[in-house]
């Protein structure tokens, strides 16, 4: 995969990141609070460290599942796995990766995937 394409992706995912923090402030008093202690250049890279009962607590699962899918997909991107479906191990499409910046498995398979679940 370019790596060009990659930095985009990472700068996308790094975003997110900041946006879901960024809207769990101005949600949660106490995390806010929490927050404002850290230094505001390590402010997304340490909240997901720091904040463990007190995010739980303060955005729903859906929140926490794609903060979790944007941390590991930041992860790949420096294992240079990104990209890759974690499934059957091919190739995500770029189009895909545009839209879902953090997918984890590849069109085919995220499929499969639901029909399983349903």
């Amino acid at each position: 995969m370019e790596k060009n394409f990659i930095e985009v992706m990472r700068k996308k995912l790094i975003d997110a990141k900041a946006e879901l923090v960024s809207n769990l402030i101005t949600s949660s008093v106490d995390f806010k609070s929490l927050v404002e202690k850290l230094d505001v250049r390590d402010m997304v890279d340490s909240a997901s460290d720091d904040i463990d009962r007190k995010m739980i607590e303060a955005i729903g699962i859906q929140d926490m599942k794609r903060l979790r899918l944007i941390e590991s997909a930041l992860i790949r991107i420096e294992q240079d796995k990104y990209g890759l479906c974690m499934r059957c191990g091919k190739r995500i499409a770029q189009t895909r990766l545009e839209a879902i910046p953090y997918a984890i498995m590849c069109i085919g398979c995220q499929s499969s995937e639901e029909r399983r679940n349903r």
